[in-house]
């Protein structure tokens, strides 16, 4: 069985779980899943987890996502993106300024407040909300508080309907959809998300990504284990440490590890061998010691 994590290209018109059935088609196991959902337009990075890296997903899935959009003035869809019907459409007369979208965009920075849209898989009153959504039913939203990092404008084309094109670097659980919808109502305009791209998913860039058909080329060739990235490594972003091959038996068993206060209460840490071979997650449960969070026999 393969063990680690595999960024994808995700292309335009698939679902999030198409990738995950064909990795598992082109992998040949079943213990395959990805690490936060793409709507089917959206192209870019999905890293998908096989086998033990399964249990690391919500670890990635939490980490800051990065995208490549675009925003059309003056046009709303029921959707707030390209795919939906338009439900309000306003002549822009007066094109905003580069000046005023950055003061806007500025405003919109850190933490926010967002209304999930309607056609969403967020659950209210035990249904996801795109079931209602469409069976015509509106229902009433509570706000969530989602985190924008950075958000920068990096171009324009004016017309009837003006585009602005931005990157945005965004908490989990941020809808970039509901963004240009709000950011174009403090423009002073209807709008939507006419283009998406995730360029980022946590550690993972696009420069990182393989399209679909490079991985069935290579499982073809029975070499796709070459496209994973470790199980240890794909968590990068957390601080390391190593240990005698001896102590390794003890880690792998489960047991305790003496710290003396080398990280901070609740730091989350990877445990590795010294020849480099990855053990387990542990966290600091007081100043001297950190017990295992998940342990991985993975050879």
């Amino acid at each position: 069985m393969l063990h680690g994590v595999i960024p994808v290209l995700k292309p335009s018109g698939w679902t999030s779980h198409d990738v995950v059935n064909r990795i598992r088609r082109l992998s040949g196991q079943k213990k395959v899943g990805h690490t936060g959902t793409l709507d089917p337009e959206v192209e870019g990075v999905l890293p998908v987890c096989l086998g033990q890296a399964t249990r690391i997903a919500e670890y990635i899935q939490n980490l800051p996502k990065r995208y490549r959009g675009t925003m059309t003035l003056g046009i709303a869809t029921d959707t707030q993106d390209q795919t939906g019907q338009v439900v309000e459409e306003k002549p822009v007369d007066v094109v905003p300024t580069p000046e005023q979208i950055d003061a806007v965009f500025n405003r919109f920075t850190g933490a926010i407040q967002q209304v999930p849209p309607m056609f969403s898989a967020v659950k209210v009153k035990g249904r996801k909300l795109y079931e209602w959504a469409r069976e015509g039913e509106s229902v009433q939203r509570p706000p969530r508080t989602v985190t924008i990092y950075s958000l920068r404008r990096i171009g324009m084309e004016d017309g009837e309907h003006p585009r602005v094109d931005f990157d945005v670097t965004c908490s989990k659980g941020t809808y970039i959809r509901t963004l240009c919808v709000d950011l174009g109502a403090a423009l002073g305009y209807p709008a939507h998300m006419s283009r998406l791209v995730r360029t980022e998913s946590g550690p993972f860039t696009l420069t990182d990504a393989q399209p679909l058909q490079s991985l069935a080329e290579l499982a073809e060739k029975e070499e796709l284990h070459r496209a994973l990235i470790g199980i240890g490594d794909a968590l990068a972003h957390l601080p390391q440490v190593a240990v005698t091959e001896e102590a390794s038996a003890g880690v792998l068993n489960g047991r305790p590890l003496s710290m003396k206060g080398d990280f901070a209460v609740g730091t989350l840490f990877r445990v590795f061998t010294h020849s480099g071979q990855f053990c387990a997650l542990y966290k600091m449960r007081d100043e001297q010691t950190a017990t295992p969070e998940k342990v991985f026999r993975v050879r």
